[in-house]
């Protein structure tokens, strides 16, 4: 019998409990899924940043913490987490987070906006330029970045990407290195932000960066809120920037004062640019734990050094 402590939370309970038991026999494990085992009789914990688990010293034969999310710095940080710690990598996150930035993407390429909120009796004649004439940077090259990236490449966007190590993707002119920053950021007009937040992306996008996009450029940010300077973005809203789409934040829920809600030129939307969904995450944690049982090395394990 494997033991799998489930410690991300009373919330996700319910569905988790549904899911997983039926991953589980998909991959052919026994396991006990609970909520309360004993600490040192866990196997495996399932987890988010703000789990139920914050002590794990007591799990002394935990094999992985699992988290069910793509962000780990909330973990990575933690001193007492030295068991093996995975993030998620799951179809459907991927999926989910493709719809996001195709969709807001599109949204203001084709500039909807003005029509879906100018219904006064205004003939707008706006015609927006042909994809190919629309310049799009992802920042950020990793399993989502890379799916966001060849997607927009395949609408016929001309996509550059950046990440910290040279990438190859097809259709998509890669930039690596702190020095290939600023030219993959230049005259942008489209830029989406899907970088894990690090002390080196802390920020990423501050006054002298924002200053490098194209005249009325959008930003759109599903990946974390600190990757962006927020003082430094209202003031390039206020100057060049034509909007922000925002999905992430410092604190959240964003404060009902934050002066993100008030300006025109702002997007808020609650974190939902891809949530984890229980019945395809399920499949990945099984597979771990199969893997953990077999002698196979684990997927999708986080490199502390580098904090994702």
């Amino acid at each position: 019998m494997i033991n799998v402590l489930f410690a991300a939370g009373a919330k996700r309970w319910p569905d988790y409990a549904e899911a997983l038991p039926e991953a589980f026999a998909k991959a052919g494990l026994n396991v006990d899924l609970a909520r309360d085992h004993a600490p040192e009789t866990v196997d495996y914990i399932v987890t988010s940043p703000n789990g139920d688990v914050q002590d794990y010293r007591p799990y002394t034969a935990c094999k992985l913490v699992q988290n069910i999310w793509a962000g780990v710095e909330n973990i990575t940080d933690n001193p007492t987490l030295t068991q093996p710690l995975a993030r998620m990598v799951d179809p459907g996150l991927t999926q989910g987070m493709v719809e996001w930035v195709t969709g807001h993407a599109l949204r203001h390429h084709l500039g909807m906006d003005l029509h879906i909120h100018g219904q006064d009796g205004v003939w707008r004649d706006f015609v927006p330029p042909l994809a190919w004439d629309r310049p799009v940077t992802v920042l950020g090259l990793g399993a989502l970045g890379a799916a966001c990236a060849k997607t927009l490449a395949g609408l016929g966007f001309p996509v550059r990407g950046w990440a910290r190590s040279a990438k190859d993707i097809d259709g998509v002119e890669t930039f690596a290195g702190p020095g290939e920053l600023s030219q993959s950021l230049d005259k942008a007009q489209i830029v989406i932000l899907l970088l894990p937040l690090t002390d080196a992306t802390r920020h990423i996008m501050n006054t002298e960066r924002l200053a490098l996009l194209a005249p009325d450029a959008v930003i759109l940010n599903p990946g974390r809120g600190s990757l962006i300077d927020n003082d430094a973005l209202l003031a390039a809203l206020d100057d060049h920037l034509g909007h922000a789409t925002l999905d992430v934040f410092d604190t959240e829920p964003l404060p009902p004062e934050h002066p993100f809600w008030a300006h025109p030129k702002v997007t808020v939307t609650p974190h939902i640019a891809s949530e984890t969904r229980p019945r395809t995450a399920a499949t990945v944690i099984a597979e771990n734990i199969r893997r953990g049982e077999t002698g196979a090395p684990f997927r999708h394990l986080v490199d502390r050094s580098s904090g994702y």
